[in-house]
C-alpha cells in the first residue's frame, strides 16, 4: 500500500484547488515518530486556501473519517500529523516481503523499454586504475537498477581503443619497446612506453607530428600500424577482464570506438547534407555559438577524427540497433561540455531523439590534490588497491573468526564490497580525495557494516531451528504482527516501506548513493531493534512476528546490496 497516496486520497476534497498529486507531494516522513507516521505541512497552502497553516491543519482534523490504516491524527504548529495503525502497517510491509522475496521493491516502471548504458570504458593500454572504478560501478549500479524497475538493459563497454595515443604507442614501442617485455609485463610495459612517449616529447615536438600521422596511417588501414594496434587491445582486454570479474561487472557489448571506423564517414556526409559542416583552417566543424558553446570538431586538418566525430556515430548507430528509451553516458564532469556540444549536433542533425540522451557526471578522483594521470605515472592501481582491502579483510578474519568456512571466498566478498560500497555512498557528482587509510577503513557506514548486519540475520534465522521457513499469511494467529508495536519494530518496518520508494528515485535521479545510504540505515534501525528486543523469546508468537521482521530484513538487505554490485555473505 502507498500510504501516501492514500492519505492524499484522503484528503483531497477537503482542500480546494489542489490536486491529490500536488498532496502527495506535500506529505513528508516526519524525522521524530512523536509528530506521526506521515505530517503535512500546511504552509504552502496558506497563501492560496487564505488561512493559517494551524487552522488548516486543524480543518483537517476536524473533516477526518476513520480508516481502518489510520489510527488518529492530530493538528500541531500547521502540521497536520497521521499515525498508522501499527499492527496493519506491520501486516502490510511484511506481508510484502514475504510475497515478493527477491523481487520486494521492484517495479515494472520500464515495462521491457530498452536503456542502453555506456560505462566503464578504460583506455586500451593504460592502467585499469581507482579512476576507473567510479564509472565502472556507478554505472554497473545504474544498470541493476533499471533492470530491477522493469527496463530492459543493455551495457555498453565503449573501450578507448582508438584516437591518436595509438600513433603515440606506436611510435613509442618502434623506438623503445621489445616484444619479449610487452609479453612479459603486459599493460605495465605498454604504459611504461606512452609515459615515456610523453617524456621525450616534452623536449622534441616532433614526436608529436610523427604520432598524429602514424593515427592517421592507422585510420586508413595500414597493415603494420594495425598489426600493433590490435596485439595492444589483446593484452588491455585479458587485464580489463580479470577486474570485471573481480569485481562482478559484466557488459552486453564491448563495441568501442575502433567499431565506428567504418560508420563515420556516412555521418560526415550527413552533416555536409544537412549544410551542418563548417571548414576552418582545414579542419571542418559544427558551430555552436548561439548555444553559447565552443564548436564541435568533427574532422581534423590532417583527416582524422575527433570524439566528437566517433560519439555521434556511436549514438545513431545505437538508436538504430536498439531504439532506446534513454541512452545514458556515465564519465567524469571533466566531459560534461563535450557532452552537451555532440547532444545539440543530434538535434541539429534533426533526430527527434536527441532529449533522451544523458550524461551521468561523477566527481574526480585525486591523490591529495594531484589530478590522476596515467601520462605522468600518477595513478593508483585497482588491482592494488583490491588485492589491499581483500588482504586486510583476510587478516580480520584470522583475528576474529578462524575456523570460518571458505574465508578466501568470504574475504573476497568483503575486501572487494568495501571497497565499491565507498566509492557508491556519497553522491556521485562530489569529487574524492583518495586515502588509503579511507578506502581500507571497515568501521562506521561502510559496507562491511552492512554486510555484518546481513549476516546477523542469517545467523539469527539460523539459530531460530527453521526460522527461515516462516510461512505468512498475516492472518495465521502463529504469526501476530501486531505484536511488532514497539518503537524499534516500527522503525525497522518503516525502513522496510520505504525500500521501494528509494530505488525508484535512485533511478529517476541516476543516483546510486540513494540505495547505499538506505542501507545504512536500514542496518542501524536493524541493529537498534536487535539489542533493544530480544528475539528468541519463550513467548512463541512474539519470537515468530519477530523472527518474520528479521527475514525481512535479510531479505530487504540483499536486494539492496545486489542492485549497487556488492555481494552479501553468509557468515563473516
Amino acid at each position: 500500500m502507498n500510504y501516501k497516496s492514500l492519505l492524499a486520497s484522503r484528503l483531497v476534497s477537503q482542500v480546494e484547488g489542489v490536486s491529490e498529486d500536488e498532496i502527495a507531494e506535500l506529505i513528508e516522513y516526519p524525522p521524530n515518530p512523536q509528530m506521526g507516521d506521515l505530517s503535512m505541512p500546511c504552509f504552502k497552502l496558506s497563501k492560496q486556501l487564505r488561512k493559517a497553516p494551524q487552522a488548516i491543519a486543524e480543518g483537517l482534523k476536524e473533516q477526518w473519517e476513520a480508516h481502518p490504516a489510520f489510527e488518529r491524527v492530530e493538528a500541531v504548529s500547521g502540521y497536520f500529523n497521521v499515525y498508522l495503525n501499527r499492527g496493519q502497517f506491520a501486516a502490510d510491509v511484511l506481508g510484502e516481503v514475504f510475497e515478493l522475496k527477491e523481487r520486494f521493491g521492484s517495479q515494472n516502471i520500464g515495462n521491457g523499454r530498452n536503456i542502453v548504458i555506456d560505462f566503464s570504458s578504460p583506455n586500451i593500454a593504460k592502467t585499469f586504475h581507482i579512476g576507473h572504478l567510479r564509472s565502472t560501478m556507478i554505472g554497473n549500479a545504474i544498470y541493476k537498477i533499471h533492470e530491477f524497475l522493469g527496463y530492459n538493459c543493455v551495457g555498453i563497454n565503449h573501450l578507448g581503443d582508438w584516437g591518436t595515443q595509438f600513433g603515440k604507442l606506436i611510435v613509442a614501442y618502434k623506438l623503445w619497446g621489445d616484444q619479449a617485455a610487452v609479453e612479459a609485463e603486459g599493460i605495465d610495459e605498454l604504459q611504461r612506453l606512452y609515459i615515456k612517449f610523453h617524456d621525450e616529447a616534452d623536449n622534441n615536438p616532433d614526436l608529436e607530428t610523427e604520432a598524429r600521422l602514424c593515427f592517421v596511417r592507422l585510420e586508413q588501414g595500414d597493415e603494420e600500424a594495425l598489426k600493433l594496434w590490435k596485439w595492444f587491445v589483446e593484452i588491455s582486454l585479458k587485464e580489463f577482464e580479470k577486474m570485471y570479474a573481480l569485481l562482478g561487472v559484466r557488459f552486453d557489448s564491448y563495441a568501442g570506438e575502433s567499431f565506428y571506423n567504418d560508420k563515420m564517414d556516412a555521418i560526415i556526409e550527413e552533416l555536409k547534407q544537412k549544410k551542418l559542416l563548417e571548414e576552418d583552417d582545414g579542419a571542418q566543424l559544427v558551430r555552436l555559438d548561439e548555444y553559447n558553446m565552443p564548436p564541435a570538431l568533427m574532422i581534423k586538418k590532417d583527416g582524422g577524427t575527433l570524439y566528437h566525430t566517433r560519439d555521434v556515430t556511436a549514438a545513431i548507430y545505437r538508436n538504430k540497433t536498439y531504439d532506446f528509451e534513454k541512452a545514458i553516458y556515465v564519465t567524469d564532469a571533466g566531459q560534461s561540455l563535450h557532452f552537451q556540444q555532440w547532444f545539440k549536433v543530434i538535434e541539429l542533425m534533426g533526430y527527434d531523439w536527441s532529449n533522451k540522451l544523458a550524461h551521468v557526471p561523477f566527481g574526480k578522483v585525486s591523490l591529495e590534490g594531484a589530478k590522476l594521470s596515467t601520462r605522468k605515472g600518477n595513478v593508483i592501481r585497482l588491482e592494488e588497491l583490491l588485492t589491499l582491502a581483500v588482504e586486510k579483510t583476510r587478516e580480520i578474519i584470522e583475528e576474529k573468526n578462524p575456523n570460518l568456512e571458505n574465508r578466501d571466498e568470504v574475504a573476497r566478498q568483503v575486501g572487494v564490497g568495501a571497497i565499491i560500497f565507498s566509492d557508491l555512498s556519497n553522491n556521485r557528482i562530489k569529487d574524492i580525495v583518495f586515502s588509503w587509510e579511507d578506502a581500507l577503513n571497515f568501521d562506521g557506514e561502510t559496507g562491511p557494516y552492512v554486510q555484518y548486519t546481513y549476516v546477523r540475520t542469517c545467523s539469527l534465522l539460523r539459530r531460530a531451528n527453521g526460522g527461515e521457513g516462516i510461512e505468512l499469511p498475516v492472518s495465521s494467529d502463529a504469526l501476530n504482527l501486531a505484536l511488532l508495536d514497539d518503537a524499534e519494530a516500527q522503525g525497522v518496518i518503516k525502513q522496510l516501506y520505504l525500500f521501494k520508494e528509494r530505488v525508484e528515485q535512485a533511478m529517476y535521479k541516476l543516483e546510486p548513493s540513494i540505495v547505499s545510504r538506505y542501507l545504512v540505515d536500514l542496518a542501524q534501525s536493524f541493529n537498534r531493534f536487535y539489542h533493544e528486543c530480544p528475539i528468541l523469546v519463550d513467548d512463541v508468537s512474539l519470537r515468530q512476528a519477530r523472527l518474520a521482521l528479521v527475514k525481512s530484513v535479510q531479505i530487504t538487505l540483499r536486494n539492496g546490496l545486489t542492485l549497487i554490485g556488492v555481494e552479501a555473505p553468509e557468515k563473516m
